[in-house]
């Protein structure tokens, strides 16, 4: 009998994304909540987060990190010297990794891939080296296969993330500035060969003005463009 259960992708505003698989894992990908103007009014994450997924050191991809750790008793999983950062910063359980590795959490795995996009966290005590950027693709029994880009540019080796791992849906950034916009998004698409795409990272500041729509248009039919706002449920 098929479970009624399945995966659920949440887009929080900017890449902040919370997944729940089909057995219930909540798996929250680069907290920034407080300071992101983006966030859903009045959405509460599960009292439950099993893991918190960093993608870089970033402010607007980790300035929320502790608080939801401690809050929600997270595993934050992230490329080597950033676990390393966070534990320092106080969150209590971490997983390093580093690319090409694979992590089991729970019922899914998560897959730490390629991104071209530079890496550093700030504090009190000035800037400090964290590894470099990375994309997650992100598999659970009877769901999709997710491919969270992170902060990133096109690149040709996104070919071999759709050759390896055949992502069914990709959560890519779209705003352009910092990251790709439509144009370049367009390619990746092509060569991650997602059939359904997740826009994410445009809207939230002003630099970023990349549409979902643009890049629906130059994407044509065969591929859906997901036009959802912050708060909705794919």
């Amino acid at each position: 009998m098929a479970s009624e259960k399945q995966t659920r992708i949440t887009w929080l505003g900017h890449s902040t994304v919370l997944i729940q698989t089909a057995k219930g894992t909540h798996i929250l990908i680069d907290p920034f909540i407080e300071q992101n103007p983006k966030y859903p009014k009045g959405f509460e994450l599960p009292s439950k987060i099993h893991y918190i997924l960093l993608t870089h050191g970033h402010g607007d991809h980790i300035s929320d990190v502790v608080p939801v750790a401690k809050r929600h008793g997270a595993t934050v999983v992230a490329i080597y010297e950033l676990a390393d950062y966070v534990a320092g910063q106080g969150v209590e359980k971490t997983i390093g990794m580093n690319l090409g590795g694979t992590v089991q959490l729970d019922d899914a795995t998560a897959t730490m891939v390629d991104a071209k996009h530079s890496s550093s966290a700030q504090d009190k005590n000035g800037t400090h080296y964290v590894g470099i950027a990375a994309g997650y693709v992100i598999a659970a029994p009877g769901g999709p296969t997710i491919y969270h880009a992170g902060d990133t540019s096109v690149f040709g080796d996104m070919r071999l993330i759709g050759e390896l791992y055949q992502p069914e849906i990709a959560l890519l950034p779209m705003g352009g500035h910092y990251t790709m916009g439509p144009k370049e998004g367009a390619v990746a698409a092509r060569y991650v060969g997602a059939k359904t795409i997740l826009p994410i990272h445009f809207g939230t500041f002003p630099p970023l003005t990349g549409t979902p729509a643009e890049l629906a248009t130059l994407l044509g039919s065969g591929v859906q463009v997901v036009q959802w706002n912050p708060g909705d449920t794919f």
